[in-house]
């Protein structure tokens, strides 16, 4: 009798054990993809965000009042975390991630956004991909498989049918989907530059050294920020404070997260979210979408960033992940 009950209470206990186990694996998935996904939704929310703050605060003030608040939220995160700093031999490739990614980024998007919709902007800055394909290929020697040469083909023609779709608005909306091109442009050789350093600092510590240096660099817009800002709605100035913390200081820090506990791979497939969030949100809050013609578009740019992506194993281990950052 009492080895059954013996029996019993080990077969109870490795039962519990096991539904433990299941439960903390399980937990272990999806945090990481709750991260993600909520990732995605902020820097969705970001071309909302530039949108309408854009009506108020000119592309550089807007740049500039972002990133020094999203400087100080990262920075306090990163001193919570005493993340280590970087070696002198890193801070170039930092500095030109700065100025690229935060700095020049910011300023063409914003630009861009003055003329066409926040949907829009978002399909196109999302060939940035195809971009750091690309520039992999041709500074780090990654090579060019077919499967990224068929991608860029059809990710380039759908910016094109974008850029045919927004020109029927005139001239000015035309410039918009050019500077869109240049902002994911300026992202993608951030991401080429940040990459060997990756290996050495942190993305939390590059992300905030980088937007540090971004704001640095937009500096020269502070009297233009300091008389628009006064005349700007309330609504503007929140905007910018929210770009600032939300999309740039929370988003890239539960992007860093999620990143630590899955594969590049499975986080850059996340980020094909960003144009259709960014589209209803768009719609929702701004009542405004892109025109037909770039819908079809867009879908020729998002299925051209996945034909890139299918390329062999062995070349997209080392392919650095690529994060819009809206």
């Amino acid at each position: 009798m009492r080895a059954a009950v013996v029996s019993t209470a080990v077969e109870s206990s490795r039962s519990y054990g096991a539904a433990v186990s299941s439960t903390s694996v399980r937990r272990e998935e999806l945090l990481p993809l709750a991260a993600a996904l909520l990732t995605v939704a902020l820097w969705a929310s970001a071309f909302v965000g530039i949108r309408s703050a854009g009506r108020d605060l000119s592309p550089g003030a807007l740049s500039l009042c972002r990133l020094v608040i999203g400087a100080v939220a990262l920075g306090a995160v990163v001193a919570f975390r005493r993340e280590p700093l970087p070696t002198r031999r890193d801070l170039p490739a930092i500095v030109l991630c700065g100025v690229l990614w935060f700095g020049i980024y910011n300023v063409a998007l914003n630009e861009a956004e003055r003329r066409v919709d926040a949907g829009t902007a978002a399909m196109l800055v999302n060939i940035g991909p195809i971009f750091i394909a690309i520039l992999a290929g041709l500074v780090l020697r990654e090579g060019f498989p077919r499967a990224l040469v068929a991608g860029c083909a059809v990710a380039f023609a759908g910016a094109i049918v974008i850029g045919l779709a927004t020109s029927d608005h005139g001239l000015h909306a035309g410039w918009g989907a050019v500077l869109c091109i240049v902002a994911a442009l300026a992202y993608s050789g951030a991401v080429i530059a940040q990459k060997p350093v990756l290996a050495r600092v942190s993305g939390l510590q590059i992300t905030f050294l980088g937007c540090a240096i971004g704001a640095i660099a937009c500096l020269p817009f502070a009297p233009t920020l300091a008389d628009e800002a006064g005349d700007a709605r309330a609504s503007a100035i929140a905007w910018a404070i929210y770009l600032g913390v939300v999309p740039t200081a929370i988003g890239f820090t539960t992007w860093a997260y999620a990143l630590a506990r899955t594969t590049a791979g499975r986080m850059g497939s996340t980020t094909y979210l960003v144009p259709p969030i960014a589209i209803f949100l768009g719609w929702a809050i701004l009542g405004e979408s892109p025109p037909a013609l770039a819908f079809a578009g867009g879908a020729l740019c998002l299925a051209g960033v996945v034909v890139a992506r299918g390329q062999p194993t062995r070349l997209r281990r080392r392919a650095p992940a690529a994060a819009p950052g809206a």
